[in-house]
């Protein structure tokens, strides 16, 4: 049995950047740094940082009074701005920028007189931040199903905005089907889907067409990592997600000559890595990375903490 491993794979610009962001307040600050939800989504990050000091909570109320919090990569609506700033909490933004972007758009959009759609997944911190850069005028949809629903004026200006971490095939459709509801419908001035996501799921894609089964590191909270999944599937592809080594099934692989491993942008190196050793130890001969995007960006930490961590 083979490894293919995809290129690229696992962390992100705005993941690193999160992290580094836990971590260097932690540092200079020390513990306890609270955390507005999951810095990311990936239970083995949050547990690393959870045991270096930082407390993740879900509502600000729990945050006392003069503490340091720091607001995770996916964003928050501008009510939770507003509560820390009012409850005097030192901030610690995390939000990636590439989600920042989106909230900028919004912004823009409804300042303009436009009701806006988003695209995007019902109940994800990413969405119910960006949803909450507008007191009004703004409506979700997850399906183009979704989109015949919507009690809106066709005659009215409306744009619309994604959630960066989507699938690129399961977004254009829902687009599309806005542009036929709405035929005047103005997208943003770039692509939300960040490239990251774009990246790895053009990886998935190249990597299924050579492999029998695909295996994706990363939590099941995590949405670019179900996408990935997602994505080696539509392919013709049996694909499984694993959190760690041990959810791998022996079954899974069994018979299979070639196996494609991938992570998603919130899964670290050091998971790929455990899995690798469990494909060995299950009867991989060799490991083989694949040609793919090779990754440089990097996106500098807030005032007060330093230098951008080195790419």
């Amino acid at each position: 049995m083979q490894v293919l491993l995809a290129q690229p794979r696992g962390f992100c610009a705005g993941v690193d950047r999160a992290i580094e962001i836990v971590e260097q307040a932690l540092r200079i600050h020390g513990a306890p740094i609270y955390v507005r939800h999951e810095i990311v989504h990936n239970s083995y990050v949050v547990a690393d940082l959870r045991a270096k000091g930082a407390v993740f909570v879900d509502h600000l109320e729990e945050v006392p009074a003069g503490a340091t919090v720091v607001f995770s990569a996916h964003g928050v609506a501008r009510a939770v701005r507003r509560e820390a700033e009012g409850r005097g909490l030192r901030v610690f933004d995390a939000t990636c920028p590439l989600v920042t972007k989106v909230h900028g758009e919004v912004t823009r959009m409804r300042a303009q007189g436009r009701t806006v759609v988003m695209v995007g997944h019902r109940g994800h911190p990413e969405v119910a931040g960006t949803m909450g850069q507008a007191d009004e005028g703004i409506y979700l949809v997850e399906t183009a199903a979704d989109v015949d629903q919507l009690a809106l004026d066709p005659s009215l200006p409306v744009s619309y905005v994604t959630q960066t971490t989507l699938s690129l095939d399961d977004a254009s459709e829902v687009v599309a089907a806005l542009q036929r509801r709405f035929p005047g419908i103005e997208g943003p001035r770039k692509a939300d889907i960040c490239y990251a996501t774009q990246n790895r799921q053009d990886a998935v894609k190249a990597l299924a067409r050579e492999v029998d089964v695909v295996l994706v590191v990363g939590s099941r909270s995590s949405s670019n990592s179900n996408r990935l999944r997602e994505v080696a599937e539509r392919a013709g592809v049996p694909a499984h997600l694993v959190d760690t080594a041990s959810d791998v099934d022996p079954a899974w692989i069994a018979g299979r000559e070639r196996v494609g491993l991938t992570a998603g942008a919130s899964a670290p190196e050091v998971l790929v890595r455990e899995v690798e050793e469990r494909l060995r130890s299950l009867g991989a001969r060799s490991v083989e990375t694949l040609p793919g995007v090779v990754e440089d960006v990097v996106f500098a930490l807030p005032r007060g903490l330093g230098p951008a961590p080195q790419a």
